[in-house]
């Protein structure tokens, strides 16, 4: 089955892990249709809470739940999540140190149509901010499933973030997971592509319009946006002429910037971020919106010639 959305994997091995670990519970604030959770409400009645539209309560229960020995997984719209919210993922999630894994969904602009109030672009900045609070953007189903395997059992909070829409492969089944290591999807010594989420795709069919131009690129796939697998980003800098960072996120405080900091302070070169821009995002559907503001493969490889031509 290909082509389905990463909040439907999350439901998918939640559920297969809730059958044998009574321990698991999810938590949603009047989102389970949206988080793709309404099979696992009905399959664990007893192992799910619904808080209704409380995204602060939502959080607060699910850390009051992590002390009392349980692993709460609490899905809400990053939107919402990740402003309503702030306060408690800083003060009962982050700083009292409690294993709640929270799910954004409908990240970026998932929700294109429903314009700014819906639009979650500045969560990876708030989030990252946060000490203590590991954030996460996989980038298909494959990579979904690896990282929620990985981190389901880890004790340690962590902000996932997942779109929407269906998301096309990236990986396959077999695919090289390691927690907090940014994957590489190919070497290459003209220009490197770094990428997080529905922006890795774009990104790898970006390099394959520059190969065919004889233009090699190095592009990296970094789920991992903090911890920020910084050695990765150094070795892919180093091999590049110039450095490109693709999100679906605001252009300031997100991956690109940790990608710039941790360039110009170890291997200083030319970089680029491609991001939304600062300010109120047009309205559409995704796929439009990427398309207007150049995020997309054609708009990603001709982003990389004019910056090698600068």
């Amino acid at each position: 089955m290909n082509n389905i959305p990463n909040r439907q994997v999350i439901c998918e091995v939640l559920s297969e892990r809730a059958k044998i670990d009574k321990d698991i519970i999810v938590l949603c604030s009047d989102s389970r249709g949206s988080a793709s959770l309404t099979d696992f409400a009905e399959a664990f009645p007893e192992q799910f809470v619904e808080v209704g539209i409380a995204e602060q309560s939502l959080v607060s229960v699910a850390a009051g739940m992590a002390r009392a020995g349980k692993k709460p997984f609490a899905a809400s719209p990053a939107s919402f999540l990740s402003t309503r919210s702030m306060e408690q993922i800083k003060v009962d999630v982050a700083y009292s140190h409690t294993n709640v894994k929270l799910i954004g969904i409908s990240g970026g602009i998932s929700y294109g149509a429903l314009g700014m109030t819906h639009h979650s672009a500045q969560d990876i900045a708030t989030i990252a901010s946060i000490p203590g609070m590991r954030v996460y953007i996989p980038s298909d189903r494959h990579q979904t499933r690896k990282l929620m395997e990985a981190i389901i059992d880890d004790g340690e909070p962590a902000y996932i973030r997942v779109g929407r829409n269906a998301a096309d492969d990236v990986y396959d089944n077999d695919m090289s997971f390691t927690l907090n290591k940014a994957n590489v999807i190919s070497h290459g010594g003209d220009i490197a592509i770094i990428a997080c989420g529905e922006m890795v795709k774009p990104a790898k069919d970006a390099a394959e319009i520059l190969r065919g131009e004889g233009i090699s690129a190095f592009v990296l796939d970094m789920y991992c946006v903090k911890p920020i697998d910084k050695s990765a980003v150094i070795e892919a800098a180093s091999a590049s002429k110039a450095v490109i960072t693709v999100e679906e996120h605001g252009i300031i405080g997100g991956m690109g910037a940790m990608v710039s900091q941790i360039v110009s302070e170890c291997c200083p070169g030319k970089v680029k971020n491609i991001a939304l821009p600062d300010e109120p995002v047009i309205t559409g559907k995704s796929q439009e919106v990427f398309d207007y503001y150049g995020m997309n493969a054609v708009g990603i490889a001709k982003a990389a010639k004019e910056l090698l031509h600068e």
